[in-house]
């Protein structure tokens, strides 16, 4: 359960890791290959999810399963959470 809290942790803070860890990563890229202004934020979700996955191991806590759905639902948190929140106000209009 604790691996899955932390890679929920880590999906949800991938915003907010692109200026300070993608950005010095995408540079260092660079200077191999062209890397896509878009593609700034994966890096910064691959780079939490293996902090993560080392923290998860290293505590030797959750499964392989349990890490994926944490980061996954951690990256979309506040997506699935508005679509919630917006399904119940509709459904508060219909009383």
């Amino acid at each position: 359960m604790l691996g899955f809290l932390i890679a929920a942790a880590a999906g949800f803070l991938t915003p907010q890791l692109e200026e300070p860890v993608a950005r010095p990563i995408v540079k260092a890229l660079e200077g191999y290959f062209p890397v896509a202004a878009n593609e700034k934020r994966l890096i910064a979700f691959m780079a939490a999810l293996l902090v993560a996955a080392v923290l998860a191991a290293a505590f030797d806590s959750g499964s392989v399963i349990g890490v994926i759905i944490g980061a996954i639902l951690g990256y979309f948190g506040t997506r699935i959470f508005n679509v919630l929140k917006k399904v119940i106000e509709g459904r508060r209009d219909l009383d």
